[in-house]
């Protein structure tokens, strides 16, 4: 998501001009277009880049001024920047953190918790790019405070772009006439070095350079740029009431024209800032049909002043909206309260918390101890919830007792209500953990295998292969294989099922390349059993299948001498299993799904005409579900962490429903 930056009663003026009304204006354009975009339209507006160059644009005119004078004081520099960004981020941080406690599911508390932290210290942006790629965390559900990253990389600027002018300045003393040319060809070097990194990130892991600061630093880079030389752009009248307008119309139209979400911030990110930058090279042209008469209005420039706000609190009220209300969208009626409360609450902070502070004395020490003690008080309550509300209790119960049976119920009969396990809480880092295991480097691939460790020499060398569902399932071989003295193995990779192709996502590289480094390991291993996946994709609509691409590798491991068990894949959910289960505790049975509608009495590979007669398949849909249904819950244990996979603890607990297939398979 994006956000603007604090905006200051004219802290900083673009260079070569007195404060400009429009900057607020185009501040407020661009706030109101996130907030529209966010709580209306459900898409992300490109915002953000507006933001970046706005950021850019200011602070490189005021810095360059400052050296100029040989005023530049580095250290106060961040010292009021401090001062302008905690105070609100920390009011907002707080509050964000006692509507969570109020309104979302126990098992969303530790990613909340971990963010709110990464976002009071101004790294939120690297939490979530460490998230994008590691797929143990894309079980995240979109937290209350994502939309900080914007604000993390332009705090990190805020400390990186007085130090960068400070360089340039001290290489030109003597020649200040030099420092303006410097700061321009340092700027180009960084506008065309990150641009290009961005372009070839975004082809390569985009969620990772959506995030990334590095990916970024080109828009700030061309405000700067455009700040330093803006007063050299001459332009008719009617060339700038047309660029003022096509800049405006160009920045409306983005959301809607562009992906912003799956495309950002490569080349196409040279949208709204070239609008942006057309806005102000319009600047004020004086004229009734300029787009700057719209953008110098007072009621855009007191929306741009309380912009910082607005945005802070906008993505904090639509998060805990639709987590009380359970939907995925707000309505009309639903989407003008949350912006109602956000404006009424950005008011209040303007005028409560920004101003009051903005008024004190600007020395360098009254801004680090503000920071210091904004910033103190959210970690302080993020670590009393972390201690008091998400460390898990020491369990009286364990997985497979009388009173939690898990799937073993399906055979018994239903059992009296109790505490679920895993606790809600923990939920959502119930992974069977075969990083635990003694792992090491695939040949191939930078990835591991890992082995399950054992006392004696084994009856049987099996391999599990495949994606996290093989994963997840592994939890109900590990008892078997410990109790038949099997050596276990494990090739995983997530999103990414053991086939010929790329499943998940069509013709993926690393996939590709994973499942051939993993066929070459199996092949140099010579397992006796390798188990993995019969099916994919079973989802309400019948969609369940045995791609031809999983045939192909059974048919190299029949070519090899090995045995091949098959299981069948475990349903796929529309809605977070383990949250509805905590916000409707009494209607259970909604959570869960018809067990008709995402398996067919005849599994996919039945209708299959040339299996090799290596394979043998175990369907599992007798342990997930009973005849009618497959529930969320079953003997007081939660069947799934997500929308699609099994917690770990259910798992464990099918090892005695799987017993004898798999011992039948496996020991042929």
């Amino acid at each position: 998501m994006t956000g603007p930056g604090p905006s200051g009663p004219r802290a900083q003026a673009p260079a070569g001009a007195a404060y400009r009304p429009e900057l607020q204006g185009l501040r407020a354009l661009a706030v109101s277009l996130v907030v529209v975009y966010h709580v209306w339209i459900d898409r992300v507006s490109g915002g953000v880049d507006v933001f970046f160059l706005l950021t850019g644009f200011l602070l490189t005119g005021g810095l360059v001024r400052a050296a100029e004078r040989g005023a530049l004081d580095v250290r106060l520099q961040w010292s009021r920047t401090l001062r302008r960004l905690i105070p609100a981020a920390a009011v907002v941080l707080v509050a964000t953190a006692v509507l969570s406690i109020a309104v979302l599911p126990q098992g969303r508390w530790a990613q909340t918790i971990r963010e709110i932290a990464a976002a009071a210290l101004f790294v939120e942006n690297w939490q979530l790019a460490a998230d994008s790629v590691d797929y143990a965390a894309r079980t995240n559900m979109t937290s209350v405070v994502q939309h900080f990253w914007s604000l993390s990389i332009q705090g990190q600027v805020f400390l990186l772009w007085p130090l960068l002018v400070a360089v340039v300045a001290v290489s030109c003393v003597g020649s200040p006439a030099r420092l303006r040319p410097r700061m321009t060809a340092v700027l180009a070097s960084l506008f065309v070095a990150s641009l290009a990194y961005s372009v070839e990130l975004t082809i390569t892991n985009q969620p990772l350079a959506y995030f990334h600061t590095l990916t970024r630093l080109w828009e700030f880079a061309l405000g700067g740029l455009l700040a330093l030389t803006i007063d050299r752009i001459a332009l008719s009248p009617r060339a700038r009431i047309a660029a003022g307008w096509l800049g405006v119309v160009g920045l409306v139209a983005c959301g809607v024209a562009i992906p912003v979400a799956d495309v950002f911030p490569g080349v196409a990110a040279l949208w709204p800032t070239g609008c942006a930058a057309l806005v102000l090279v319009a600047g004020r042209t004086g004229s009734r049909a300029g787009a700057d008469r719209l953008l110098a209005g007072g009621a855009a420039r007191y929306l741009g002043d309380i912009s910082y706000a607005l945005y802070l609190w906008h993505w904090v009220l639509l998060v805990g909206y639709l987590a009380v209300t359970g939907e995925q969208t707000v309505g009309p009626v639903g989407g003008a309260a949350v912006i109602l409360t956000s404006l009424g609450l950005a008011v209040l902070t303007h005028h409560l918390v920004e101003r009051p502070v903005l008024r004190r004395p600007a020395d360098v020490r009254t801004g680090y101890r503000i920071a210091a003690a904004g910033t103190a008080a959210v970690l302080l309550v993020a670590v009393t919830w972390q201690v008091v509300g998400v460390r898990p209790p020491e369990p009286d119960a364990m997985p497979g007792d009388a009173a939690h049976p898990g799937a073993t119920a399906l055979r018994t009969g239903a059992v009296e209500p109790a505490p679920l396990l895993p606790p809600p809480v923990s939920i959502y880092d119930d992974w069977v953990r075969i990083e635990h295991w003694d792992c090491r480097s695939m040949a191939d691939f930078p990835m591991n295998t890992c082995t399950l460790p054992a006392t004696e020499p084994p009856a049987r060398r099996v391999v599990l292969v495949g994606d996290s569902h093989v994963q997840q399932l592994s939890g109900a071989v590990v008892p078997i294989a410990q109790q038949s003295n099997w050596q276990l193995t494990a090739i995983i990779r997530g999103a990414c099922p053991f086939s010929t192709a790329s499943e998940v996502v069509p013709d993926e590289a690393d996939c590709l390349a994973w499942n051939a480094a993993a066929m070459d390991e199996i092949l140099a291993m010579h397992p006796d059993t390798v188990i993995t996946l019969a099916s994919r994709d079973a989802r309400a609509g019948l969609t369940e299948q045995t791609p031809p691409g999983f045939v192909d590798q059974w048919r190299r491991l029949d070519a090899a001498g090995i045995a091949v068990v098959a299981l069948r894949d475990t349903p796929r959910f529309a809605h977070s299993v383990p949250d509805c289960v905590q916000t409707r505790p009494d209607d259970l049975d909604s959570c869960g799904i018809a067990r008709a509608d995402v398996y067919t009495p005849a599994p996919p590979w039945t209708l299959l005409p040339d299996v090799p007669s290596n394979v043998t398949f175990v369907d599992i849909a007798d342990a997930v579900c009973d005849p009618e249904r497959c529930p969320a819950v079953i003997g007081n244990v939660l069947v799934y962490m997500d929308d699609n996979h099994l917690s770990a603890t259910y798992s464990t607990t099918m090892a005695g429903l799987l017993a004898d297939p798999l011992h039948a398979a496996v020991e042929r």
